[in-house]
């Protein structure tokens, strides 16, 4: 491939006026590549600020409602939601995730009769339901156990399919759960339940923020490394994406997300597959601590940080800022 050369080639030229870097911009933000995680929490007219994080809150059912009406006008697709359980429903076992009636439940069965146009994706995992933080079931070492977790994960996934999920997605990081949970939806009628695998979760230090809005903090004994992955490792990645796709992903997650831009591009470049990234809590809280301490611009940091997404190969990014970065983008 050749080029001309200055001053025949100007690459400033195309740049020089808003329409022209308009035509030639080669990636594109629309409310529609975001997904809005959101808490949700037990009450009537409930809306708990998070400390952790500026700007966020946990809502009561009813609220929540107001909350899906939000996203679909301001063209958001699709809300990701997390329970804060109260602690007396927590155990070692985690079995309030079986409960037909858990707050998860309530909150889908809610958003569907409300707004039944907006898609909603649930986190299949044990970690808002058990008493010690963990995402599974323990030996008596405190090992996660695998195997026996997965049983609870098809358990739990099984029910926020009936309730009305429409994507479900694994965050435990256990071997062969997508599979597992696959071949138990077709069975149980689901055939059109996505699944959106956290493939390439890693072990990170940016999730703090989130422990408090579900209400972890301070339950998690030890840490979560024997199942989430190295940050040092990516080609890891590329085999734990390979296993799920096989397994029946119909898409793939890495997280978090600015910190594993490459791995992104890796996944992205290795398989030509929808990948998605979650822009977690710890980067959504250094945005807004940015903001606070006067060193940047809300605005042009929520869009900037969300266009490097979409350059490294995402279909889409769960973001706290989804509501925000979509009416700026509405204009």
């Amino acid at each position: 491939m050749t080029y001309a050369s200055y001053p025949a080639l100007r690459l400033r030229r195309p740049r020089a006026s808003a329409w022209s870097r308009a035509m030639h911009a080669e990636n594109r933000l629309s409310p529609a590549d975001f997904i809005w995680p959101l808490f949700v929490t037990e009450g009537q007219g409930v809306e708990e600020p998070i400390a952790a994080l500026p700007g966020v809150s946990r809502w009561s059912v009813d609220l929540m409602v107001q909350r899906a009406k939000e996203a679909r006008d301001a063209g958001i697709p699709c809300l990701a939601l997390f329970p804060n359980t109260q602690p007396e429903r927590r155990s070692d076992d985690g079995v309030e995730a079986l409960n037909s009636d858990n707050l998860m439940c309530r909150a889908i069965r809610a958003i569907k009769d409300a707004v039944p146009d907006i898609g909603i994706l649930t986190d299949v995992a044990l970690d808002p339901y058990t008493a010690h933080g963990q995402d599974g079931l323990l030996d008596e070492a405190g090992y996660v156990l695998n195997d026996a977790t997965i049983d609870m994960l098809i358990g739990q996934s099984l029910n926020q399919a009936a309730a009305g999920a429409d994507i479900i997605a694994p965050s435990d990081m256990m071997d062969g759960r997508i599979g597992a949970i696959r071949e138990a939806l077709e069975e149980e009628g689901h055939a059109n339940v996505q699944i959106m695998a956290y493939s390439a979760k890693y072990a990170s230090a940016f999730y703090g923020p989130f422990r408090d809005a579900v209400g972890s903090r301070g339950l998690l004994k030890g840490d979560k490394k024997s199942y989430q992955m190295d940050p040092a490792n990516s080609e890891e990645a590329l085999r734990e994406v390979a296993l799920d796709l096989e397994e029946g992903a119909d898409s793939v997650m890495v997280k978090p997300g600015l910190p594993y831009l490459d791995i992104i591009a890796r996944v992205k470049d290795a398989f030509a597959v929808p990948v998605f990234a979650y822009q977690v809590s710890g980067e959504y809280a250094m945005i807004e601590a940015a903001v606070a301490a006067g060193a940047g611009d809300r605005d042009a940091l929520v869009l900037e940080t969300l266009m490097a997404f979409k350059r490294a190969g995402c279909s889409g990014v769960l973001t706290y800022h989804a509501l925000h970065a979509a009416r700026l983008l509405h204009g």
